[in-house]
């Protein structure tokens, strides 16, 4: 695919390495010439330096016959006037575009074909939020995923000293659960992906990637670990976009208290929030976190927009007693640092809006995409066309399915069933599947495994 990238921040320039790993034909625009020349080191891409929504610029970068326009750029005002300027321009045939404010992505009639053609929005903080809000719904849990409009959900735990199935094989799984059905899809050792087999022994300390329905998640994540109490009391360091939406998202549920340093933004919180209480200060205010009893709060939230102010704020409040810190890095390299020390999660925005915005790029019809591992690693669903004669997949079993290495299928779901893979289930046409690439190299091969042949049409 030809697709024209505007935007070289972190967003960018992380969207940028992952479609030119996969050989597609990459432009990036953006005006500062040394992140372009550094993205260019890195990366067989193009670049072109100037205003990303300048008619001219976007001719340089090849508009004319780019099949995707991907607008991340930090102004909305920018992204939405791109995206204007390549379909009446260019008839660009697909546009997606970053929208951070609530203001416009709350009014529908502002996309579309007759008004703002932009074809698909993603709002990072929206995206944060839910993500968030899913890791608390199930406490223990490092990530949680979606798929199938939430029938079926991936979820990666750490197994610990004491769970059932530590220092036990795989198959012995359903002779603990034998009425819940589940499928272990990767397991992650001191960092190297493993791909399970029913004699794999699980470790304390495996990250184990487990698929399972939405109902059986919390009995699976028991054999892996120690029961963990459900969450009551939270602390949100950082009263801005993610902040407030979250806050405003579970204070319903949850006895939330919001942490921010600026007088007049608190004031803007106090009168939007109901329930959650607003305090005035520093989250990395000994005194402050001490007076608001640290060491009885189940989790704490760093959210404001300063990296080395969340990792600092979240090891004082472990130091201090927080049961567990959850900490948003927008720095790559940082998240490897600080995930799974006296940090507990690490959330990179970055992964999280790439997975959503890879689900629009990917060929056929690769339905969700998930990034995992940081990126190392991805889950995807993709559907399943055609008949016996024309696809590789519809008609067969699933182990008469040639897989990639490194390729396992988690789960099928069949209209509301939701089907744990095991090798006698056979594929049928429009079957959604769960796959786990523990090397996201093997994509190519994936799409073209479920590539329909030309007797289908």
């Amino acid at each position: 695919m030809k697709i024209i990238i505007l935007g070289a921040g972190q967003v960018g320039g992380t969207l940028a390495a992952n479609l030119a790993s996969e050989h597609n034909d990459i432009t990036v625009v953006d005006q500062d010439q040394d992140r372009l020349r550094e993205l260019q080191d890195r990366l067989d891409i193009g670049t072109v330096c100037g205003s990303a929504s300048h008619p001219d610029i976007l001719d340089r970068a090849g508009a004319e016959d780019a099949d995707l326009l991907i607008a991340v750029t930090s102004s909305d005002e920018i992204n939405m006037v791109a995206c204007q300027v390549a379909a009446t321009l260019y008839r660009t045939p697909t546009k997606i575009s970053r929208i951070r404010s609530s203001s416009y992505t709350s009014q529908s009639k502002l996309f579309g074909s007759d008004a703002i053609p932009i074809d698909v929005f993603i709002s990072p903080e929206e995206l944060v939020c839910r993500y968030i809000k899913r890791l608390l719904q199930y406490p223990g849990a490092l990530q949680v995923l979606d798929f199938a409009d939430g029938k079926v959900q991936l979820v990666a735990v750490k197994a610990y000293y004491g769970g059932p199935l530590v220092g036990n094989e795989l198959a012995t799984i359903r002779e603990h659960m034998p009425q819940i059905d589940t499928r272990v899809a990767a397991i992650f050792r001191r960092g190297n992906a493993i791909v399970p087999s029913g004699t794999t022994v699980v470790e304390a300390g495996d990250e184990v990637f487990f698929i399972a329905a939405k109902k059986n998640v919390m009995p699976v994540m028991s054999e892996l670990r120690r029961g963990d109490t459900r969450y009551k009391r939270l602390i949100i360091a950082g009263g801005g976009n993610i902040g407030e939406r979250l806050a405003s998202a579970v204070e319903s549920r949850y006895n939330v208290k919001i942490i921010e340093r600026s007088y007049d933004r608190c004031r803007t919180l106090s009168e939007q929030l109901r329930k959650a209480i607003v305090l005035h200060g520093s989250a990395s205010d000994h005194e402050l976190l001490a007076q608001e009893n640290i060491e009885e709060t189940d989790v704490f939230l760093a959210l404001t927009n300063d990296d080395e102010a969340n990792i600092m704020s979240s090891l004082l409040a472990k130091r201090m007693g927080a049961k567990k810190v959850v900490t948003l890095i927008t720095n790559p390299a940082y998240v490897e640092l600080v995930q799974g020390g006296e940090i507990d999660i690490a959330i990179s925005p970055q992964q999280i809006t790439i997975g959503s915005l890879l689900t629009h790029v990917r060929r056929g019809d690769i339905y969700n995409v998930h990034s995992l591992r940081r990126g190392a690693a991805e889950a995807l669903e993709i559907i399943a066309h055609g008949d016996s004669r024309s696809s590789k997949v519809v008609g067969r079993r699933l182990d008469e399915i040639d897989l990639p290495e490194g390729v396992t299928i988690g789960a099928i779901v069949r209209g509301d069933e939701v089907l744990i893979a095991h090798s006698h289930l056979t594929v049928a046409s429009e079957d959604h599947l769960i796959l786990f690439l523990v090397d996201k190299s093997k994509i190519k091969a994936v799409e073209k495994l479920f590539s329909v042949g030309f007797t289908f049409f």
